[in-house]
This record gives C-alpha cells, structure tokens and sequence, in this order.
C-alpha cells in the first residue's frame, strides 16, 4: 500500500526582475510564520504597499537567502527576452515539511522523516513590455506604446495584486486546513524538519533537510 501523498497548495508567483527576490523571500516567510513552531520574536517588513510576517531566525532566513538566489540564477539564465509574452513558469520552488516516525524494526530506533505538507511556488517573470523590446506582428495594428513609467506602473499594480492574493490564500489555508497536521511528539525545539527545493523536479527532494 502506497503511503498518501500529502497536501499540496499551488501559489502562483507574478514578479518583476526589480521584485521577485524580495517577493519570493515575502512568500516564504508568510509561510514559515504559521509553519515554523520554535520560539520565535515576531517581526513585519512593508513590501508593496502590504505588511507581512518575517521569521526572526538567523538559520531559516539563511536558507530562504541561498533558495531565493539559486531560484534568481535559474531564472536568469532560461528567460527568454520575450518573456511579458509568455505565460509559462520560468521558476518553481518548493517548501516541505516533514514529521519523524519511529520505524519499526527488531533491535532498532531508526526513524523516517515524512512529508506531511508541500507548498509549490510557480514564479512568472514579468518584464515591461518597453524594456523587453518586443513589438507586435506586422499583420497586428500597433496601438499607441505606453510610457515607461506607465507600462511600470502596470506590473506594480498587478505584483500588488498578486502578492495580497497569494498572502490571503495562505492565511486561508492554515487556518482552514488543520487536521493533517502531526502531533508534537518530540522536545526538540524544531518538532518538523523542512526543507526549500528550488525546482524539485530536477533537483529531487531529499536534499538540504533542516
């Protein structure tokens, strides 16, 4: 019998090259302020125009500083220039976290470590169409361009927009979605090691446990 597969909560991630460190590390702190169980001194930074929680750990905020930069690196290097034009991921991030069960066996204390929430980041790359220079097909009429400062203005919009809408939907699911959570059976102070996978698929997701 296979185990269950457990939870898994897509968010869909919309940022600018200026913004997606920033909104991405935003994201993963939401996510740890309600998942992280040591004690912890409760912190907010404002990020456009939203205030949002910080997980005041020196470990966690290391990690979720090496992830978000390998996640960048990557993203850096397969955008294509056209990429306002494109509705494909250019990134995809993973957050685990896991629960220790005692593995039974003659003679041994072994445990296994296994996965009782996943959180999906899929990061979209928006470049404004005036830095991305592209142009519509010659069959297409040319509609009048937008300023720079106009076409910025837009992707801020629609990153505010996205960033409140992904910050609500975790709220939402913590709150309503609880009974797949283990119980503490453990003193330690970290009772559910997790980890950060940027791009699971490629990278498999038995790496970097904390």
């Amino acid at each position: 019998m296979e185990p269950r597969r457990p939870p898994e909560y897509i968010l869909e991630v919309f940022a600018d090259p200026t913004c997606v460190k920033d909104i991405v590390k935003g994201i993963l702190h939401t996510i740890f302020f309600h998942r992280f169980f040591p004690s912890i001194r409760p912190r907010t930074w404002d990020l456009l125009d939203l205030t949002l929680p910080v997980v005041d750990d020196a470990e966690l905020e290391t990690l979720i500083d090496q992830r978000t930069a390998a996640l960048i690196r990557q993203i850096d290097t397969t955008s294509p220039a056209n990429a306002m034009h494109s509705t494909s991921v250019r990134g995809q991030m993973a957050v685990q976290f896991f629960e220790k069960r005692r593995r039974k066996a003659w003679f041994s204390k072994a445990e296994d470590e296994v996965c009782w929430e996943q959180w999906t980041l899929d990061v979209t790359l928006a470049t404004p169409r005036t830095e991305s220079g592209t142009h519509p097909p010659a069959s297409q009429p040319e509609r009048p361009p937008l300023t720079a400062a106009a076409e910025r203005a837009k992707v801020r919009r629609a990153m505010e927009m996205m960033l409140h809408k992904t910050a609500l939907k975790i709220v939402t699911v913590v709150n309503r979605n609880t009974d797949h959570i283990p119980p503490i059976t453990t003193s330690e102070a970290n009772p559910f090691p997790y980890q950060i996978v940027v791009n699971p698929r490629d990278d498999g997701w038995r790496m970097g446990i904390f």
